[in-house]
């Protein structure tokens, strides 16, 4: 069995996580898939998916400060858009994540939640959500 279904959503910042766990959940729960795979892939050049942990936000703050050091927004990119450290984040972090479907449920690690990463907001975002399985 193959079930899809998009998650809308809106970001507020240039750059920020946004916690689509339980939205997830709810496609896996919809798609009445017991054992299976997911697959969360975001459906934008300058966003991307990750699982990271949810119980400090400093981690969010370290994610997005390292990343900005590594991939700093700067006039020198030739992109006429001014977002190319947005094309190149996203790209580094990854456009999508599979995780294990088990007895209905996403099967995460105790502190994991799954995010969109905004690279280049704020703007009306989707994440395209696939389950497979039996």
């Amino acid at each position: 069995m193959v079930y899809q279904e998009d998650v809308p959503l809106r970001t507020q910042n240039r750059a920020q996580w946004v916690d689509i766990t339980a939205e997830v959940q709810r496609i896996v729960t919809a798609s009445s898939v017991r054992k299976g795979i997911c697959t969360i892939a975001s459906m934008h050049t300058t966003g991307g998916v990750t699982l990271n942990e949810n119980a400090d936000p400093d981690v969010q703050r370290d994610f997005f400060h390292k990343l900005n050091e590594l991939v700093p927004q700067s006039p020198a990119y030739r992109h006429a858009e001014g977002n190319s450290d947005s094309h190149l984040k996203s790209s580094l972090v990854g456009l999508s994540v599979q995780v294990p479907v088990t007895e209905g449920k996403m099967t995460l690690g105790t502190w994991q939640s799954v995010y969109f990463c905004e690279f280049d907001g704020p703007r009306s975002r989707r994440v395209a959500v696939t389950v497979m399985g039996e």
